[in-house]
This record gives C-alpha cells, structure tokens and sequence, in this order.
C-alpha cells in the first residue's frame, strides 16, 4: 500500500521559506490525490493544500492562499509544498496524506505518513 513519508521540515525565521517533500516508501502516489496537512500546537488539523494525481486541480486552505504552492513531480513520483513568508502561526507538524480525492477534510484522506516538524521563529 502507499506509504507517504515527508521530509523537509526544520527551523525557519519569519518571512522565510522551505520546501516540503513527500515520496512514498510502498506503492507508488500516482493515481492518488495528495494532501498536506498540518497540525498546531492546540491539536486541531487543517488540510492546508491538495493536489490531484495529475495536478488538473489544487486546494489551499485561506490562509496559505499566496504563500503556499504544492505541486508534484509524477516521473519522480513526489509531491511538494513550498512555504514562502512563513509566519509563527504556520508553525506545526506537516503530514502528508493521501487519498482518492482533493478534499477539506483530514479524515477524507487514506495513508498519512509520520510528519515533519515545522517550527517559524518571530
């Protein structure tokens, strides 16, 4: 089955940027959507972004909307989030996920990986 596993995450200052990157160590992501999906500090999960298996369509959450690109690299088979102007609030831990569809909601999403730490210094 897909196994997503992320990389990228780290220590950033405000304003700054970073590239998250997600590939899977089991089955392939093509054919998937993939979703990115954060988790602050209060616990509560946003999918911030989504992507279907041929990039045809995208979601942001609005409050990334501007700062926050995901694309996918299907030859590669790997799927990115770059983060440019990343504020305090951005920081969480980043999954990535996927799914049959694009969709709003978390627990739409089928085989999450295990997180990357993404902390934004003031």
């Amino acid at each position: 089955q897909v196994q997503p596993l992320e990389s990228g995450g780290g220590l950033v200052q405000a304003g700054g940027s970073m590239r998250l990157s997600c590939i899977s160590s089991g089955r392939s992501l093509g054919g998937y959507a993939v979703g990115w999906i954060r988790q602050g500090p209060e616990k509560h999960r946003d999918v911030v972004a989504a992507i279907t298996w041929n990039s045809a369509g995208v979601y942001y959450i609005d409050s990334v909307k501007g700062r926050f690109t995901t694309s996918r690299d299907n030859a590669k088979d790997t799927v990115y989030l770059h983060m440019n102007d990343l504020q305090p609030e951005d920081t969480a831990i980043y999954y990535c996920a996927a799914g049959v569809t694009v969709a709003p909601r978390p627990e739409d999403y089928d085989y999450w990986g295990q997180g990357t730490q993404v902390t934004v210094s003031s």
